[in-house]
C-alpha cells in the first residue's frame, strides 16, 4: 500500500515537471500565459507537498500504530560529571538501539536537547527496558552505568525517557529511566 502511494507521488512529480516544461515552451512570447502557468505550477507544487505530508503521516500510522507504538528518548542534565560517549538500549533482552555520540551531539544534549533513541512497536503487557551508558566520568575515568525499568504497556502509545543527571552530593552522574504519563 505504501509503495502504491510512493508511485503516485513519483507520478505527481513527473506530471509537475512535464506540465511546467510543456506549458512554458508552448508560447514563450505571451507574458500573461507565462504568469498563469507559473501560478498553476506553484499550486501543483503545493498540492504535491501536501500529498507528500499526508503520505508520511499515513506511513507512520501504518508502521507504528498508536496501540503498539513505543518510543525511548534520552536527555542529559548539565553534564558536568559525565562526558557521554555511548548509549545502548535493550528491550526484553534484545539490543534495539545503540548510539555513539559526537562532541556536537553531546553539547546539544547538555544544552537541553532530547534525542529520540528508539521508536518501534511493542505488544501490550509487561516489558523490561535496560539502558547502558558509557563515557568519561569524574577524574577522567571510564564510566559505565546501567539502569532498568519494568513497565506495563497498555493500548496507548508508551514513551520512556533515559535521564542522565549530575548528582552534586557525591559528584557522580546518575542514570534513570522514567515513564512519561
Amino acid at each position: 500500500m505504501i509503495d502504491s502511494f510512493k508511485t503516485l507521488l513519483a507520478g505527481a512529480f513527473a506530471a509537475l515537471f512535464l506540465f511546467s516544461s510543456a506549458a512554458v515552451y508552448a508560447e514563450p512570447d505571451a507574458a500573461q500565459d507565462s504568469q498563469a502557468v507559473a501560478e498553476r505550477v506553484e499550486n501543483l507544487k503545493k498540492k504535491v507537498i501536501g500529498l507528500n505530508r499526508d503520505l508520511f503521516i499515513l506511513e507512520e500510522d501504518l508502521l507504528f500504530p498508536a496501540s503498539t507504538q513505543f518510543a525511548v528518548f534520552l536527555s542529559v542534565d548539565a553534564g558536568e560529571f559525565l562526558k557521554l560517549d555511548a548509549v545502548k538500549l535493550k528491550v526484553n533482552g534484545d539490543i534495539v538501539a545503540s548510539h555513539l555520540y559526537t562532541d556536537r551531539q553531546v553539547s546539544a544534549l547538555e544544552r537541553g536537547g532530547m534525542q529520540r533513541l528508539f521508536i518501534g512497536n511493542l505488544k501490550t503487557g509487561t516489558h523490561e527496558v535496560t539502558a547502558f551508558v558509557e563515557g568519561i566520568g569524574p577524574d577522567n575515568r571510564a564510566y559505565k552505568q546501567a539502569a532498568s525499568l519494568a513497565f506495563e504497556k497498555g493500548t496507548e502509545t508508551a514513551a520512556l525517557e533515559i535521564r542522565i543527571q549530575d548528582r552534586s552530593s557525591d559528584y557522580q552522574p546518575t542514570v534513570s529511566i522514567v515513564e512519561w504519563e
